[in-house]
């Protein structure tokens, strides 16, 4: 494989720096794990973990080894164009011990996302985070992965949002600027953007900008590579993102951090405001959230290939008999105060305990109630926060 300019950068950067551990990773992302990422998308628990998942762009392994260890039962397969990443992929999941416990295949291969086609079968789950954008042609990138994925599969998807990412798109070419030939000399790149921020006026808009939004991971020359060197990037809008999403011919299942895009946070407190929006169309009402709120830098989202049954659990008969489980993304259950799968602090009630210890994946929702005092509709409540995870 010739070495093309992203390629370059990551066998000089590998990215992302974090430290190779002798045990498993801490805590968790629900997105990298099937049972919460399918049910987030269906509504449901999957008939089945025994799948084949795609890393697409796995870069020094973080995400491949949050998938092997919280997909115990799945068949791994890591991609990578960058050779000296991916050997840094395939020491982190052997030296943290996730390779050796799990269950099923695991396997590094260096290859462009571009050329998923090489790769034989399908997959049920395929996450590409941080890749699309960096290349050449992104709508090449995602009909290939799109090609790969299995009927009733779904992708988690992550590329970079323009409105957030002001201030990098002028460092960047400030840099590129002052660079002149010398751009594509990764390691001149840093050294130039680092003296940037060490001589611009501490009041500078790009400087408080970097501090308040970067710096804790930018110490790394690797970080401030990715972020203010890159070769190849694309920053998307909501117009330009729904394009590439139509590109994949697969279906828009949602955004994985819904309360961002609730209007109601903005301007909920007006009632008029509100009236208004209800003549506006889906992507109207996101293009409105973000230019209202323009400090996200990144969409994240799941695309599903159909058919794709999802549940709402409004029907009465069918929430009775269905078999509620723990959500397995969650820390310190059973203890009233624990995180849910968004890491963030959730309160139980008494109730909500009782109920929750009693959803083993076997009791079905009536034989619950019949032994307590909880109604149908507070198991609803239960099943918007994540807490618990049906099979019809």
């Amino acid at each position: 494989m010739t070495e093309n300019p992203v390629q370059k950068l990551y066998n000089t950067y590998p990215f992302p720096p974090d430290p190779i551990l002798n045990e498993p990773p801490p805590g968790y992302n629900w997105r990298w794990n099937w049972i919460t990422a399918y049910n987030f998308c269906t509504g449901r628990k999957p008939a089945t973990d025994k799948i084949r998942i795609l890393d697409a762009g796995c870069g020094t392994g973080v995400s491949t080894e949050y998938l092997i260890h919280l997909n115990q039962n799945a068949e791994i397969v890591a991609i990578d164009l960058s050779e000296n990443a991916l050997a840094i992929a395939q020491k982190r999941a052997e030296t943290s011990g996730v390779a050796a416990k799990h269950q099923a295949p695991i396997t590094f291969q260096q290859m462009q996302l571009e050329n998923a086609a090489h790769l034989s079968g399908e997959f049920d789950l395929i996450n590409s985070v941080g890749v699309l954008h960096h290349l050449p042609d992104p709508h090449k990138g995602i009909k290939a992965l799109a090609d790969k994925l299995a009927n009733g599969g779904v992708m988690h998807i992550f590329v970079y949002a323009e409105l957030g990412r002001w201030g990098i798109q002028l460092m960047q070419e400030a840099i590129a600027t002052l660079q002149g030939e010398q751009k594509g000399d990764y390691r001149d790149g840093v050294q130039v953007g680092r003296q940037i921020f060490a001589n611009l006026p501490q009041d500078n808009p790009l400087v408080k900008y970097e501090k308040t939004r970067w710096s804790l991971e930018n110490h790394r020359d690797e970080c401030f590579a990715d972020m203010y060197v890159h070769p190849v990037e694309t920053d998307y809008n909501i117009k330009t993102l729904f394009e590439l999403i139509e590109a994949s011919g697969l279906e828009f299942v949602g955004f994985s951090n819904p309360k961002y895009w609730d209007i109601n946070r903005l301007i909920g407190k007006c009632p008029d405001l509100i009236e208004r929006t209800k003549n506006l169309s889906e992507r109207e009402i996101y293009r409105l959230i973000e230019l209202l709120d323009p400090t996200l830098s990144h969409y994240e989202f799941f695309l599903a290939k159909p058919p794709l049954v999802k549940y709402n659990w409004s029907d009465d008969n069918q929430l009775s008999n269905a078999k509620p489980e723990i959500n397995p993304c969650l820390n310190g259950f059973p203890e009233a105060t624990i995180f849910d799968q968004e890491y963030q602090i959730v309160r139980l009630t008494p109730e909500q305990i009782e109920f929750m210890q009693a959803c083993n994946g076997v009791n079905t929702v009536s034989n619950i109630l019949e032994k307590m005092t909880f109604n149908l509709d507070e198991v609803r409540q239960l099943i918007r926060e994540n807490l618990i995870i049906l099979t019809p």
